[in-house]
């Protein structure tokens, strides 16, 4: 009588890197021919964990290098805890733990929280990488997901209809220190919302469908930068490639071996018992000593380590400028080198390449000056809308100020267009001044200025451009100044805090004088703190005060 096995099959999936466009893993999916294993292994665990173990053994016949994506359910790990198979299957493909990243798939309901997360911690001890399967389009509870603090998070692709969603998984992804995914991409604009949104990896038929054979080949669309690179630098994590490891121990013959069926292949770590890299081996420089007269004769079957350099490495969350650093003190023959990325185990847990590093932070910058106002070098609407965006995701309060001059067509035509040039450049010289701390600022055409700050911070720089007095070509000029806060889930997305920055700035335009107007995002009126409307009836002295309007 046949057995279960006989009948199955398995097929790999890639794993894209959204920002070098390379594979970064491929999973491996179990394909049944016949009858319905999955529905059985989801009622029983052991069955799950050997389906997991003959993964790992199909892969191996592959001879594919990727790390590898294995499935299982929520209550395999719960029930069997260290999943004994799986672990076997690793160690005897002679595979590295930390090379294997565990799948956990819903169902979650009904699995005992307490055993998944003893399992979970189990299995990361000895290496394997843990992703959460399914979050949101699953059942897995988030105290549940925030607990398991894995090093993957994988989204539905239909999540991307809810960019706002997809950023504030980014935002939580970010604080557990995980990567995040969005799985079954299938068009060049779910790649894009998915970058755009903060995914850092994704999977789907767009990129190549599963099949018998590991693709040789995928298909990405164009990478371009979605936003300026921060002052701190990307995390290097967004550039990881799979590593080509091998033991501490091996020879120059096994090195060369790997190097020769691997074109791909940049280079290869040495690694300890505990996977922390020992020497680093930089594939041209190797191969060139053995491909000398004696060099075949002279090192083949001695230790590799010999044609080796100590590794350069960085820790997991370490950012692209800290690699480059770390390049660039080294030797000079050397900046080409992969650099091993650790994790706070000291572990390896992929490579990054200079190259990838240098392509993408140039091509930040030159999109980033692209978007630069040419009169003020001011970022233009894009930038800050995007920043705007991050702020809501991250469940931050807000203000969003339009800044603008009064009757500046009458002081083009009066003063001339140069001096309404300078003009422009003076008011956008003193929003950057007076802007501090987290405070950004945007020009965004014409005599119009945006400006991003929190709440508490609006008075110091509001105060200084109000009050400063303007001219141009010897005309007295005032300026305009809306503000809408916006509290934690008072507007979705920037498209509704403009809509209601709209109606405030008409009403600063109503007003006489430099003006100021303040509203709330979701709250009718305004208040007018600036302006001839503001004036205190009775109050005797003429100076502007406080009122409510609306």
């Amino acid at each position: 009588m046949p057995s279960w096995s006989d009948t199955l099959r398995f097929a790999f999936q890639p794993i894209v890197n959204l920002t070098t466009g390379g594979v970064s893993a491929l999973e491996i999916l179990v394909r049944p021919e016949r009858g319905d294993v999955l529905a059985e292994a989801r009622r029983n665990p052991e069955l799950d964990g050997r389906l997991a173990a003959s993964a790992i053994r199909a892969a191996a016949r592959m001879e594919t290098l990727l790390p590898l994506h294995v499935n299982v359910f929520a209550a395999t790990p719960a029930d069997l805890g260290g999943l004994a198979a799986l672990r076997d299957a690793v160690r005897d493909v002679r595979r590295l733990p930390w090379e294997v990243t565990v799948d956990i798939v819903p169902p979650y309901t009904h699995v005992p929280r307490s055993a998944l997360l003893e399992a979970a911690a189990g299995l990361r001890s000895e290496g394997f990488r843990i992703c959460a399967d399914g979050v949101g389009d699953g059942d897995v509870p988030l105290r549940t997901l925030v607990d398991l603090a894995p090093d993957l998070v994988k989204l539905d692709a239909s999540l991307l209809a809810r960019p706002a969603a997809v950023r504030a998984m980014r935002t939580l992804c970010d604080e557990m220190g995980a990567l995040l995914m969005v799985e079954g991409v299938e068009t060049e604009g779910q790649c894009a919302a998915a970058r755009a949104a903060g995914a850092q990896l994704a999977q789907g038929e767009l990129f190549a469908p599963p099949a018998r054979l590991p693709a040789a080949d995928v298909y990405v669309p164009r990478l371009s930068p979605v936003a300026p690179v921060p002052v701190s630098g990307p995390s290097v994590r967004q550039f990881l490639r799979p590593a080509a490891l091998l033991p501490a121990s091996a020879s120059a013959g096994e090195v060369r071996a790997l190097l020769t069926g691997a074109p791909e292949v940049s280079g290869v770590l040495l690694v300890d018992d505990c996977g922390s890299p020992v020497r680093s081996v930089h594939r041209s420089r190797f191969l060139l000593s053995l491909s000398g007269r004696y060099g075949h004769a002279l090192y083949a079957d001695r230790p590799a380590a010999r044609l080796a350099d100590p590794p350069r490495a960085v820790g997991v969350d370490a950012t692209a400028w800290e690699v480059l650093d770390v390049v660039a003190v080294g030797d000079r023959d050397r900046t080409s080198d992969d650099v091993a990325v650790v994790d706070r185990s000291g572990r390896c847990v992929g490579v990054v390449r200079p190259a990838d590093l240098l392509r993408a932070l140039a091509e930040s910058r030159v999109e980033e000056a692209a978007g630069l106002n040419p009169l003020t070098r001011l970022p233009g609407s894009d930038a800050l809308m995007g920043e705007v965006d991050r702020w809501l995701a991250e469940g931050r309060a807000l203000a969003l100020s339009w800044l603008d001059i009064d009757h500046f067509k009458q002081v083009n035509d009066g003063a001339g267009f140069a001096a309404g040039d300078e003009l422009i450049r003076s008011v956008g010289w003193a929003l950057q001044r007076a802007a501090s701390g987290t405070t950004r600022v945007g020009h965004i055409g014409g005599d119009d200025f945006l400006v991003l700050a929190e709440p508490d911070g609006l008075d110091p720089w509001a105060a200084l451009m109000l009050d400063t007095p303007w001219s141009a070509g010897g005309r007295t000029v005032t300026l305009s100044l809306a503000t809408v806060v916006c509290a934690p889930g008072s507007v979705p997305d920037h498209r509704q805090a403009a809509a209601c920055l709209a109606p405030l700035k008409q009403a600063a335009k109503a007003l006489g004088g430099a003006s100021w107007v303040v509203g709330r995002a979701g709250r009718p009126g305004h208040e007018v703190r600036r302006g001839v409307e503001a004036v205190e009836v009775g109050a005797g002295s003429g100076q502007p005060g406080r009122g409510r309007a609306g």
